[in-house]
């Protein structure tokens, strides 16, 4: 499975933005599909998850309310909308797939279980 993210981009705070992932060489409606972000200096955070149908989302504690997480299976695309952008919201957003899964939240903050990784869209929030 290849994984394109896009939709970073140069923002002011308040802002917000739709990053999308798309999807290819694989039957996307099978994966949970996950959503982590690296700022400089730190480690990667689990933001978002989201399973198969769409039933099932899991959100990382820094943005648990604030993220949504959304597919389209029919366009092999998983979104993550963040609104009302804040400047520590500052990182490299990546889109994950996971073809193993299970049922609590907790499994998903954990990078090692996604079995594909796109490449990463920055997003910068000005103050």
């Amino acid at each position: 499975v290849q994984l394109q993210a896009s939709g970073g981009g140069l923002v002011q705070a308040g802002g917000s933005l739709r990053l999308s992932c798309a999807a290819s060489g694989g039957t996307f409606s099978k994966y949970c599909m996950g959503w982590f972000r690296q700022a400089p200096g730190k480690e990667r955070e689990f933001a978002a998850a989201i399973c198969r149908s769409g039933g099932r989302t899991y959100h990382g504690g820094s943005v648990k309310g604030r993220f949504t997480v959304a597919r389209d299976n029919a366009k092999n695309t998983v979104y993550l909308e963040i609104p009302t952008l804040k400047p520590e919201d500052t990182a490299v957003y990546y889109c994950a797939a996971a073809l193993y899964t299970m049922d609590y939240s907790g499994y998903y903050y954990n990078s090692k279980v996604y079995d594909f990784w796109g490449q990463g869209t920055q997003v910068t929030v000005s103050s």
